[in-house]
């Protein structure tokens, strides 16, 4: 059984969901792909997993570094459960570029070439923002790309962690806003 409950961020409301095994979502309300992948029978409630995720959300949006991640029930395809434990790898207030995920992933693999854009397919899939840090994925020029929270939300996201972002720029036109 899937459960749900709401967490209150300086960035606005944001929807758990969980399971017996772990963190299933995160999402910012209203964001690209909302609670895609949740079950239509979820029920309201508590889990464990809910006050270990609340409480790494306090520490970061406090500004500190939270050492702990909650348990983490990754659902998506082997390609993007490959891609979302990659994204666990940057490290807090840093970023990297979706061609520097598909090289990794490439290396992983023993493969002369990834997509980056396939790679970029399953960051924007990624069902749980911020403990899995898809907002700290850039494209390669320093374009901030999109983020299924929104670029707004990607942008405090990264301040917030006092990443670099002086070679970083917010794409005026394209898909990606």
């Amino acid at each position: 059984m899937q459960y749900t409950t709401t967490y209150s961020s300086p960035l606005g409301a944001i929807l758990l969901a969980g399971d017996e095994a772990g963190l299933t979502g995160l999402w910012f309300a209203g964001q690209k792909f909302y609670a895609k992948n949740l079950n239509p029978r979820h029920q309201s409630g508590e889990l464990p997993v809910f006050e270990d995720a609340r409480r790494w959300l306090d520490i970061y949006f406090c500004g500190g570094k939270p050492d702990f991640i909650p348990a983490l029930h990754l659902v998506g395809s082997p390609f993007q459960i490959e891609v979302w434990k990659i994204l666990q790898t940057i490290p807090y207030g840093q970023t990297t570029t979706y061609g520097q995920i598909a090289r990794t992933l490439a290396a992983q693999k023993g493969l002369a070439h990834m997509s980056a854009q396939a790679v970029g397919g399953a960051v924007g899939h990624n069902e749980i923002s911020i403990i899995i840090p898809c907002h700290r994925v850039v494209g390669t020029n320093g374009s901030l790309t999109g983020y299924a929270g929104g670029l707004d939300k990607k942008i405090k996201l990264l301040e917030l962690e006092k990443a670099d972002m002086s070679k970083l720029f917010r794409p005026q036109k394209g898909t990606a806003l």
